[in-house]
């Protein structure tokens, strides 16, 4: 981090220079800024108004609606606590309140009094399945408990800085016995997977094993990562999951351990490995066979369908030889070599294929408006934007697969007309953003974009886009308004942004998704993904599914596939001793459709008659433990903070929703209240301008529809589920064995210090911080409502 000295001009002159002086670099120009100064500086934003096209009021009003951006110093390293919807049902309001405790710090203080550590809220970091999550500068933590606060800075102080091992030295003409497969996606870093990376292949470099080590995007099943697959040449495939830094030495050593002394000695191995094969071979593993139908990795991969996620765990991502070896650009060659425009888009349009950013409008009627719009300049914009808490396909696809989504935005630009792509990404998705920088580069080199592609006319351009923290973006309207260096304010439509859009051209803004399956229905035919889905929604869909599931993950599902196939088959069930009790879909947008609605087929007018929706495709599983008025609370609090407040009814009617649910659910409500919600929920949904305000009800509505029971139990004082503070009581049963480490832990001093007697707790101390149930022995803490 640069200092704020004397150079600060020097400083924002270098940024100006990358980033420009127009009105549309104010978000670049900002967030350079901020990632230099770790906040907007005062006299930095003074001089960027005095040598640039960008007025005063112009950088207040972007500075002050993007959630990115902070005018206040901040500490050294930045404490993100994400309060996603899996890590909101998982404590992350607990952890995060259990962090600020650590720091000292009282009131609105974000800052410790020694300026090493900011904490602040973050809607998602798209780690679901290790939720609660907390990312520390750029190290992620994964499955944070509450009591863990003090050990997860100091662990981030001890190991903030690591090296790093590039490659493996190969032996002359020594054959490769195989390969070794990792994955190092962004939930696979969380939980290790770079430092399993350096430990295998800095055994692999001293032993001299011939075995090649392949970076690989996600295999899906992110709650099993760190994975190994083995890979050896006429031998089925081998999964080793949940790996550590200490299982690779026998791990190699089970699959690739020379067989006599003469291969030893062809080898050149090192004394080291000599000795491992003296002391034995491991014993005891947990091998995941492919054939083997029970297992983890076998049961989460086999009821499922790649399409957008095809050689899912086999291919490196930035790799563009080893793309164009899977029939990576055979699509787009096609497009060019053997179809019209107007071709291409018919076979979209007979595909069936549905927007997979939401509302499920037909791709192809999308890009026939943008085609018959006059005019030389035309834009594609891929949505990555990805703002719902609880999802993770958009930067899942991004980080591993982007030449096939950057495939996509080609065949679009080549069907539409357009000249100029943007990837628009979150900030938040710092990977995300480098994978796609990186094979935009190599496209690049490889004269595929900025020059004539496979030597036809059509030439093409591509960018990159940050958002900078609005969830109301995902809106294309919105969207296009930021990258205009403007508020992210959704307009009225028409006219649509297929005919004036980003700098008033047509413009065509299509989801990750829906681009990554542009591909496979161009090299397979329209025909054959219709055959795939149900007769109104054809094709796959990519659900982020977490929560309280065994197996949760990034996986791609034919849809009509049912909503017990999801949780039960590929989940594996319910985690622990709970009862499956519904599943949340489709983000703040969607809704929660209870776990009697199981066997309700998954496609859009299915979700929408239920009250939810596909929504990007987030889908959060929840158990008797969770409660459903928390939840309406939860989401709704998420859109009414994120209301960009141009219209009344988000405005206003969300801010009404939510003190009438804070009354419930602090037992103070009315049967008229319930009457009165519902009443506003309709109006809201009616009266709102864009489709955050539209669906921002849903969640609200749904429960009360399927839960009304909880909501009447809350009118009489009780939380069933034993989640709301003001309705619960901890207490401590005769089981106590008085270990003493409740006491030695509670950080009210709610409970007294007794070894060897059954403890009780202070009610009006306890700040209902769940540490000391948490961590008891024999589980003699209950909640009692």
């Amino acid at each position: 981090m640069e200092k704020i000295n004397g150079n600060i001009t020097s400083v924002v002159d270098r940024i100006i220079g990358r980033c420009g002086v127009s009105v549309e670099a104010v978000i670049p120009i900002l967030q350079e800024i901020q990632d230099t100064f770790h906040y907007l500086p005062e006299e930095a934003l003074d001089y960027v108004c005095k040598v640039t096209n960008i007025n005063p009021s112009r950088i207040t009003g972007i500075s002050t609606f993007y959630s990115q951006f902070r005018h206040s110093p901040a500490g050294e390293h930045t404490i993100k606590v994400c309060t996603g919807t899996a890590c909101h049902v998982k404590g992350s309001t607990e952890v995060f309140d259990a962090i600020r405790r650590e720091l000292d710090l009282k009131g609105f203080e974000d800052t410790d009094r020694t300026g090493k550590f900011t904490i602040e809220k973050v809607a998602c970091l798209g780690c679901c399945t290790l939720a609660p999550v907390v990312k520390i500068d750029d190290i992620t933590f994964g499955h944070v408990a509450t009591g863990k606060a003090k050990d997860i800075l100091k662990d981030f102080l001890r190991h903030k800085t690591t090296g790093r091992i590039n490659g493996l030295d190969r032996l002359p003409g020594v054959p490769l016995l195989g390969e070794i497969r990792i994955g190092l996606g962004s939930c696979c870093i969380a939980s290790g997977s770079e430092e399993v990376k350096r430990e295998l292949e800095a055994f692999l470099r001293e032993t001299k094993i011939p075995v090649g080590v392949k970076q690989v995007g996600c295999i899906g099943i992110c709650n099993q990562v760190p994975v190994l697959e083995i890979i050896k040449p006429g031998e089925k495939a081998a999964f080793y999951a949940k790996v550590k830094p200490e299982d690779v030495r026998d791990i190699v050593l089970e699959h690739f351990a020379p067989k006599g002394i003469l291969s030893r000695i062809r080898m050149n191995f090192s004394g080291l490995f000599l000795k491992a094969i003296e002391d034995g071979m491991p014993k005891g593993y947990s091998l995941f066979d492919t054939e083997q139908r029970d297992t983890p990795v076998a049961g989460f991969l086999d009821p499922q369908l790649s399409i957008a996620t095809e050689n899912r765990g086999v291919m490196k991502p930035c790799d563009y030889d080893e793309y164009e070896r899977s029939e990576g650009f055979q699509a787009l060659k096609q497009c060019l070599s053997q179809k019209t425009p107007q071709q291409v888009i018919d076979e979209i349009l007979e595909s069936g294929l549905r927007g997979r950013g939401g509302a499920g409008f037909p791709a192809g009627k999308k890009w026939q408006l943008v085609k018959d719009q006059t005019g030389e300049e035309k834009f594609i914009i891929c949505n990555g934007d990805e703002g719902d808490p609880g999802a993770f396909m958009d930067r899942m696809l991004l980080e591993s697969y982007p030449y096939r989504i950057i495939e996509g935005m080609l065949i679009a630009g080549y069907a539409t007309g357009a000249s100029h792509g943007i990837f628009y990404i979150r900030a938040e998705y710092p990977l995300a953003v480098r994978r796609i920088g990186e094979a935009l580069e190599i496209c690049k080199e490889r004269g595929l974009i900025g020059k004539p592609a496979f030597g036809c006319d059509f030439l093409f351009n591509i960018s990159i886009f940050e958002g900078a923290g609005a969830f109301v973006c995902g809106e294309e309207t919105a969207l296009i308004a930021s990258m205009e260096g403007k508020r992210g304010h959704p307009r009225m439509r028409p006219p649509f942004p297929a005919i004036h859009g980003f700098k008033n051209k047509p413009t065509l803004v299509n989801n990750t998704e829906t681009l990554a399956l542009i591909p496979w229905i161009i090299r397979n035919g329209a025909k054959t993904f219709k055959e795939i889905g149900t007769k109104g929604s054809t094709g796959t869909k990519v659900f982020a599914l977490a929560g309280r599931i065994n197996r949760g993950g990034l996986i791609e599902v034919p849809m009509g596939t049912t909503i017990r196939q999801i949780v039960e088959e590929i989940g594996g069930g319910i985690a622990g001793d709970k009862t499956f009790k519904a599943v949340q879909i489709g983000g703040p947008s969607g809704g929660c459709i209870p776990a009697s609605m199981a066997d309700r087929p998954i496609d859009y007018e299915e979700l929408t008659s239920a009250g939810a929706m596909m929504g990007s495709g987030g889908l959060i599983v929840l158990d008797d433990s969770d409660c459903m008025i928390d939840i309406a609370h939860y989401f709704l609090s998420f859109t009414q903070n994120q209301s960009c407040g141009k219209c009344t009814f988000c405005r206003i009617g969300t801010r009404r929703m939510l003190e009438m649910l804070e009354k419930i659910r602090n037992g103070k409500g009315t049967p008229q209240d319930l009457l009165e919600l519902e009443k506003l929920a309709l109006s809201t949904k009616k009266g709102s301008l864009c489709g955050l305000g539209k669906s921002a009800p849903n969640p609200v509505l749904s429960t009360l529809k399927y839960f009304r029971e909880e909501y009447e139990a809350h009118l009489q004082g009780r939380c069933p589920a034993g989640k709301c503070k003001t309705l619960i009581r901890y207490e401590i049963t005769e089981e106590c064995i008085g270990c003493t480490r409740c006491a030695q832990e509670c950080p009210s001093d709610a409970i007294a210090y007794l070894p060897y007697q059954v403890h009780h707790i202070d009610q009006e101390k306890c700040i209902k911080c769940d540490i000391c149930r948490q961590i008891c022995p024999v589980d003699a803490i209950k909640i009692n409502s």
